[in-house]
């Protein structure tokens, strides 16, 4: 009865293996091939912001700051800005410099990976770094409030004041 019982599990294995792992010459290999494409790096930002004024200074955020990385990599990125500016039309014109506009970033909200990091109230006469994207991989988002401080000379005159900050991302 042994024996008839190890002939049996013998044959079942043999077919199970049979049927399972069918001979190399029945197979045959397909190699697949497909491509992912990567998107942009974008910046959006919105279109106008309106300061507040308390004692000398101007302040306000600039909200939502949004980077956009669509290119599927894993190079960072740096989000820059600049500042006009800041005129007051006449009868009795008048101009704040660009050296009087301070930028902070807040950390940003970040979705995919990436670890952004705000740069420490760059003044922005001339085009600064305000957010620098690292240990990038994949697409990720990055989304901030930019806080102005525009410092008020001691002669300011009196009126509505208009300039531009321009953020750029590279």
């Amino acid at each position: 009865m042994r024996k008839s019982l190890f002939a049996t599990v013998a044959a079942a294995g043999a077919l199970a293996a049979a049927v399972i792992s069918p001979g190399v010459s029945n197979a045959a290999d397909t190699v697949v091939t497909f491509s992912v494409a990567g998107g942009a790096l974008t910046l959006t930002a919105p279109l106008n912001q309106v300061l507040t004024v308390t004692g000398n200074q101007a302040t306000g955020g600039i909200t939502p700051v949004v980077v956009s990385d669509l290119r599927r990599g894993i190079n960072g990125w740096v989000a820059s800005a600049i500042s006009s500016a800041f005129l007051k039309p006449a009868p009795d014109p008048a101009s704040i410099p660009a050296t009087a506009v301070a930028y902070q970033g807040t950390a940003a909200t970040v979705t995919g990976v990436a670890v952004v990091t705000p740069a420490v109230g760059p003044v922005l006469d001339t085009i600064k770094p305000v957010q620098t994207a690292t240990v990038v991989v994949g697409s990720n988002t990055a989304t901030w409030t930019g806080n102005v401080t525009i410092t008020l000379p001691t002669n300011v005159v009196a009126g509505n004041y208009t300039g531009t900050i321009t953020h750029s991302v590279a």
